[in-house]
C-alpha cells in the first residue's frame, strides 16, 4: 500500500507496487479496439507503462499526448501503453480527438485487476494512481515513478532516459 494525494487529500492504494528488479505483474486488459492486450504481447521490447486516472482530465491528457510524441524519437523496440479505468470506447474517442496513435490505450475497467496487481487501485474514487513504469525486454521492472500528487504530471525525463538506455 502507498499513499498519494488528490488536491492535498490523502488516498491509499490497494496492494503493493512492483519494485525495481521485480518481474512485472502480468496483465490482461482491453485495448480501445476491444481486443485483449497482455503484457506478454510485447515481450522482447522495452515498455513504457503510463498509468493515469482518466484520459478525459487535463493532466492525464497532457501526459498521454506527451508520451505519444516522445515515442516518435525512440526506436521501434520501445512501446508505450497508457492504462486507465476509462472504458475502451471513451479511450478510442479520446485518441481520435487528440490524434494519439503510438501510445496504446488500455482499459482496466473490468474488475480493476491491473490496478490491484500493480498496487495502484484507489478504492475510494475507483481510479488508478498516476504512475509510470519502464519494463525491460525480459519483463523486469527497471524504473518506477509513483506521482505523489495525482493532479501533477510525472517527471518525464528519467522515464525517457531509461527507455533510451535499454533500447540502445
Amino acid at each position: 500500500m502507498a499513499t498519494v494525494t488528490l488536491h492535498g487529500s490523502p488516498l491509499d492504494t490497494v496492494g503493493d507496487l512492483p519494485a525495481v528488479g521485480d518481474t512485472a505483474p502480468a496483465f490482461d486488459l482491453v485495448g480501445n479496439d476491444m481486443a485483449p492486450v497482455k503484457l506478454s504481447d510485447s515481450d522482447g521490447k522495452v515498455r513504457i507503462i503510463s498509468v493515469v486516472p482518466s484520459v478525459d482530465t487535463p493532466v492525464c491528457s497532457i501526459q498521454t499526448a506527451r508520451f505519444n510524441r516522445d515515442l516518435d524519437a525512440l526506436p521501434d523496440s520501445v512501446v508505450g501503453y497508457t492504462i486507465s479505468v476509462d472504458t475502451p470506447m471513451a479511450q478510442a474517442r479520446w485518441c481520435a480527438a487528440e490524434g494519439v496513435e503510438k501510445m496504446k490505450l488500455l482499459s482496466d475497467f473490468k474488475g480493476n485487476n491491473f490496478g490491484r496487481d500493480w498496487g495502484l487501485y484507489l478504492q475510494g474514487p475507483g481510479l488508478l494512481a498516476r504512475s509510470v513504469f519502464v519494463v525491460d525486454q525480459e519483463g523486469k521492472v527497471v524504473y518506477v515513478q509513483l506521482v505523489p500528487e495525482i493532479a501533477q504530471e510525472p517527471d518525464y525525463e528519467p522515464v525517457l532516459a531509461k527507455a533510451k538506455e535499454l533500447a540502445a
